[in-house]
């Protein structure tokens, strides 16, 4: 079975003596590039299981970069970021990307981050009708819900945010992307809709709703269905 192959993207040369061997002995094949242009052209050639992603580039914004990738593939995306860039974080992932990780960062949540990103491809191409965890299952093609074996009586709005969420299992999904998904374009903004709604789910689903371990919140950003 060959390796998943990990493209690289940063103009830091520190940061590629840092990933390649690091990722090498973790077990994954490294293509390396330091520029957008070069970027996309590795993408098209060398067909990257997950492309990791710096967002300042000497040529073209990382967001172009992500813009550019979704129009022809579905390849995880994982955006490096530093702290006071959080709006191009989101503005990236509104693209299309994946998921981020903060600069700097250690080797481990990176790795943690890439099994996810690899999991949740995985799970997409095999088009799964139901999604289990913990306890609770989400059966997409009856609509229904249940929490150890007892059906859970959700709104559809409920279920359609629920939904979303299941469907990008370990991805960061946006407050954007779930308001406008959800409720149109015309509520972009309208973050306290998203926050009793989420409330309301975790009351439902959640073990413990003042500690959820299904509904995650991504600080500043959006929210995140944990598959684990």
């Amino acid at each position: 079975m060959s390796a998943d192959r990990i493209l690289v993207v940063d103009d830091e040369p520190q940061i590629h003596r840092f990933l390649r061997p690091a990722l090498s002995a973790a077990g994954y094949d490294v293509v390396e590039a330091a520029t957008g242009a070069a970027a996309l052209k590795a993408a098209a050639t060398a067909a990257p299981d997950v492309v990791i992603l710096d967002l300042g580039l000497p040529d073209m914004d990382g967001k172009d970069v992500v813009a550019q990738l979704r129009g022809w593939s579905q390849v995880p995306i994982i955006i490096l970021s530093a702290r006071d860039r959080e709006s191009e974080k989101i503005a990236a992932l509104d693209l299309g990307a994946d998921d981020y990780v903060e600069k700097p960062f250690g080797i481990g949540e990176l790795t943690a981050r890439i099994r996810a990103a690899l999991r949740h491809r995985l799970a997409a191409d095999a088009e799964a009708d139901h999604v289990e965890v913990d306890g609770l299952v989400i059966d997409t093609l009856r609509r229904l819900v249940s929490r150890d074996g007892a059906p859970v009586k959700l709104t559809p709005k409920e279920y359609d945010l629920l939904a979303l969420l299941a469907r990008h299992a370990g991805r960061v999904v946006t407050h954007r992307t779930l308001l406008t998904s959800i409720w149109g374009p015309a509520h972009g903004e309208d973050l306290h809709y998203l926050r009793v709604f989420i409330g309301q789910l975790r009351a439902k689903i959640e073990r413990d709703p003042t500690r959820p371990a299904i509904l995650r919140t991504e600080p500043g950003v959006g929210y995140r269905f944990m598959a684990e």
